[in-house]
């Protein structure tokens, strides 16, 4: 956890799978190479439920975590039921009736929001400076996601204050917060399909509840829920460590913060190498053998949790030449995306486009706006007191700055 790209660096040189035990204590292998990576995440032998192992018989891993956290029985469907826990053809059926609303079109169409949403949080960053230091992450970076979330589901105005306390106590997994927060969130969401029903518009919850009369495919309300869920957890906490630590890593190399500043146009193939080089996350969830199978000589057996290293996979000197230099033109324009920061195939995240388009805006507005922007610590001080150590995480507790 203190230095994950040398530990799972070294782990990687030693060895393309190498036996070891996920946070919760589940013995896993971990498959630390890019080619083995990504092909496994194409490979149809692992699954991210247990219950779709034939056979098996053993009590569900993931429910030690749900225990950890305290999350009540009636609520953890919202959390087990999810398209990251499940496998076709129930995965297929939801990502199809999901993909139907949000299209590529619908995440374009966001950009005016998303930079009119920037600009009023960077007017307002001046006047929350305290003693001339500003927190990035939480002044810009966690406000810009969840209202970005708010817009794309249709959250009333009034209500969003409450959506960012819950996306906040979310993203802590602490159980002292979830308690309070999490059975808030699923209550309210209900009670807002419930009004949108009787009231639709053009946002995504509406064309969800719009997508339950069709005969090809119902989604029911839980799912819906669950769906919005996903979106909060997998989506504001992640876009939001990805523009903190891009921040951080562009005014920690000021040669590619020069080459960012005098060419914009490089925005969006920046945003590729800093998922590659500074992802917010390092792991997949894990994963489970459907059948015997090997992976690099090395047999994994039916129903053994297999975890997906992404991180080292990403800093694998086999497919990227000097891997540990943040390298801006690295990922050419029209390229195909090769870095595995967004996973691969079915299970590819979602809203991958989405995160890339907020990133691009935020980073592009915040350097225009603040041309003297420079972190308020030291880079190796920053990383000392502020860095998280979380399994499977790359995240800033906190991003101070000086505008």
């Amino acid at each position: 956890m203190a230095d994950p790209f040398g530990g799972y660096g070294h782990l990687r040189e030693l060895a393309p799978v190498v036996r070891g035990r996920y946070l919760d204590g589940t013995p896993a292998w971990f498959i630390t190479r890019y080619d083995d990576v990504r092909t496994l995440l194409l490979d149809r032998r692992l699954v991210n439920t247990p219950a779709s192992v034939p056979g098996t018989t053993d009590e569900d891993p993931r429910l030690k975590m749900m225990d950890m956290l305290a999350i009540p029985e009636e609520l953890r469907p919202y959390l087990l039921g999810s398209m990251l826990d499940t496998d076709p053809p129930e995965h297929t059926r939801l990502r199809r009736l999901v993909l139907r609303e949000f299209t590529a079109r619908r995440v374009l169409n966001m950009r005016p929001q998303i930079e009119n949403i920037t600009k009023r949080l960077l007017d307002a960053l001046p006047e929350l400076a305290v003693d001339g230091v500003n927190d990035l992450l939480t002044q810009y970076a966690y406000p810009l996601s969840i209202q970005v979330i708010c817009d794309l589901v249709g959250v009333p105005g009034p209500e969003r204050p409450k959506w960012q306390e819950w996306g906040e106590d979310l993203i802590t997994m602490r159980p002292e917060r979830l308690a309070t927060s999490f059975p808030a969130m699923i209550e309210h969401t209900h009670r807002l399909i419930k009004e949108r029903r009787a009231n639709l518009t053009d946002d995504l919850l509406s064309g969800l509840i719009r997508g339950q009369e069709d005969a090809d495919g119902r989604i029911s309300d839980t799912e819906i829920v669950t769906f919005v869920v996903t979106l909060v957890l997998a989506g504001h906490e992640t876009t939001a460590h990805l523009i903190s630590n891009g921040t951080a890593a562009l005014l920690s190399h000021p040669d590619q913060l020069d080459l960012l500043r005098s060419d914009p146009g490089l925005l969006p193939s920046a945003v590729h190498e800093l998922m590659r080089w500074c992802g917010p996350v390092h792991t997949s969830r894990l994963r489970y053998a459907a059948e015997d199978f090997e992976v690099a000589g090395t047999r994994i057996a039916r129903g053994e949790a297999v975890l997906l290293v992404f991180v080292s996979a990403n800093f694998d000197p086999r497919r990227y030449p000097d891997p540990e230099r943040l390298d801006l033109y690295r990922h050419q324009s029209g390229q195909a995306e090769n870095h595995l920061g967004f996973g691969h195939g079915i299970h590819y995240c979602l809203g991958a486009s989405l995160a890339r388009q907020e990133a691009e805006v935020a980073l592009g507005a915040l350097l225009e706006r603040f041309p003297a922007l420079s972190l308020a610590l030291d880079p190796a001080e920053l990383e000392r007191r502020e860095r998280m150590q979380l399994p499977g995480h790359w995240r800033l507790a906190k991003l101070p700055v000086t505008l």
